[in-house]
């Protein structure tokens, strides 16, 4: 039987150091036979393949036959990360939907956090109830409408109320439709019917407290009058955060989407009473 050394070739086959022992050649023979360099060193070269600093090469289609715990605990690959942007469905929402008391509360004593759950809900229930109610109690708020309400008989000032408030609908609809159609030529990508709802939810309760002081003192009451400028400036500033955070825009581009809506309710609702 052949020496290891004979097998494989290219190893001295006799003792040339003095005194007989074995010359070293940077390597120890192992238990098997083979030849262990360096103390324990396998021969054949090691394989890195995954290590960091030592990445291997895969040709398109291919993939490691290795299993990966960064890719099995990771739900997306990385070609496949994306970012945020409001109104598109893969996104996540920024929190759970909030109750409609929550919400109608919120938009009042926590508007910015508000909007920036809600930008990616429909509110169509608690926005067409309050603006219905708004636009009920809009027809008192003028004087001459609410003298001929009370004057008329009740077969015919019920039927003219809902009009009234259904025109009011009609109208929140068509300007937050107008505000949503500007914030996407500024730049926004918010969704369509969140922005909508919530600006008819703002236009409503932001009003709200004027009309209320106008039933009973009368629309060209000084507080009223007062009153109704205070309301629609803290309109504009409900309106321009909810469309800053519906549709990722900088106030200004914000403001100016919410201008026409804002100059359509100060001239209708607004300086008729002044």
């Amino acid at each position: 039987m052949q020496h290891p050394h004979q097998q494989y070739g290219g190893y001295p086959q006799q003792n040339t150091s003095p005194g007989g022992q074995q010359p070293h050649y940077g390597f120890t023979p192992a238990a098997d036979g083979e030849p262990e360099y360096f103390g324990g060193a396998p021969a054949s070269s090691p394989s890195y393949d995954n290590n960091p600093g030592h990445t291997r090469a895969f040709s398109i289609g291919d993939a490691p036959d290795t299993y990966d715990p960064y890719e099995a605990q990771s739900p997306q690959q990385p070609d496949q990360v994306s970012t945020y942007r409001a109104g598109h469905t893969m996104a996540p929402p920024a929190g759970p939907r909030l109750g409609w008391k929550q919400l109608l509360s919120g938009v009042v004593m926590r508007p910015a956090a508000t909007f920036w759950q809600m930008r990616d809900y429909q509110v169509w229930g608690p926005a067409l109830i309050v603006t219905f109610l708004y636009g009920l109690l809009a027809v008192f708020g003028f004087d001459s409408a609410r003298e001929d309400v009370l004057d008329a008989t009740l077969s015919n000032s019920i039927p003219w109320v809902i009009c009234s408030a259904i025109a009011v609908i009609l109208c929140g609809l068509m300007l937050g439709a107008v505000t949503n159609a500007l914030a996407r030529q500024l730049g926004g990508d918010g969704a369509w019917a969140p922005t909508i709802g919530l600006a008819m939810l703002v236009t409503a309760l932001t009003d709200t407290p004027r009309l209320v002081f106008a039933v009973f003192l009368g629309s060209a009451n000084t507080f009223v009058q007062f009153l109704g400028w205070i309301t629609w400036i803290g309109c504009a500033a409900l309106l321009t955060s909810m469309i800053s955070k519906s549709h990722d825009l900088p106030w200004p581009k914000a403001l100016g989407a919410a201008s026409i809506q804002l100059i359509a309710l100060l001239v209708l609702f607004k300086l008729p009473v002044i």
